[in-house]
This record gives C-alpha cells, structure tokens and sequence, in this order.
C-alpha cells in the first residue's frame, strides 16, 4: 500500500503535511484524499464490470490483473513446481553455446572448414593463427605487427 516508503520517509510526510497545511486543516485534507481515492475506486471497479459484462459469460473468469505481463508470463508459462522458471533458463543455458555459434558463424562468413573440435583447441592453444589449418581464435587479442610491416586492411572500416 505504500509502495517503498519506510518508516523515517513516512514521519518525514506527515510531519511536511503537518507544516504545509497545518494542523487546523490536515483532518480535512485527508478525508477529501480519502474521499477522492474511494471515487476513483468505484470508478475503476464499475469499468471493470462494464467491460466483463461487455465481453460475455466465456470472459467470466477474466483477471485484469493478468494482464501485467509478469503476472501472464507467470500463470502460463512456469510450471506450479517451478515458481520462478529457473529450470527453464538453466535449460536453455546449456543448450546455448555462444562461442560455438559464433565460431560456426565465422567459419562460414570466412569460407573456412571447421575441423573437429581437438583440431580447433590445439591451434589456438598453440598461439598460430590459421597457419596450421585450423580456425584462427577470433577473440584473442592481436600481436602487434612489426614497424615495416603494414596493418591489414579493412575495407569495411574505412
């Protein structure tokens, strides 16, 4: 009901309220709060009968809290056991292997064959870059080229 608000920030409102409207006048304000807070409620709630009774007898269990997108994701897609649908992540985690992907994805772009994974691991691990025949690692950082060697050339960043 109220939102963050701890017990130091909500002395610190009442005691403000007390300074901005006095304490001749703070009653009246909060009934005229409450008053217009209750209003907006029976507004709200006689919307919400409107359109239920709008939509027919097969809506007669419609929520508009499920609505909320956490509230829909939460009611039809997790599991009863699985409360939090961590099972599902974890899943899809191991399912997922990036590097692999990417690696793939760069073989195909560059033309290269991708051999068998012992093949890849020991050329990378051996330090050359696609001279022994496997596929280079892309996400090691570049040696830097000698002083009368020339960068590569990128067509596309220039």
């Amino acid at each position: 009901m109220f939102f963050d608000i701890g017990p130091l920030e909500l002395v610190a409102i009442v005691v403000l309220a007390v300074l901005v409207f006095g304490p001749d006048k703070l009653p009246k304000v909060i009934q005229d709060a409450m008053a217009f807070i209750r209003k907006v409620r029976e507004f709200s709630d006689s919307a919400k009968e409107d359109i239920r009774r709008e939509l027919g007898p097969e809506f007669k269990d419609f929520e508009f809290e499920d609505l909320n997108p956490k509230t829909f994701i939460r009611k039809n897609l997790m599991s009863d056991d699985d409360e939090y649908g961590l099972k599902e992540l974890q899943d899809i985690g191991r399912s997922l292997d990036l590097r692999k992907e990417m690696a793939e994805v760069t073989d195909a772009v560059n033309g290269t064959d991708t051999g068998a994974p012992a093949a890849r691991s020991s050329s990378a691990g051996s330090g050359s870059s696609g001279a022994g025949g496997g596929t280079p690692d892309r996400l090691r950082k570049r040696e830097k080229p000698a002083e009368d060697e020339t960068p590569p050339y990128d067509s596309d960043a220039t």
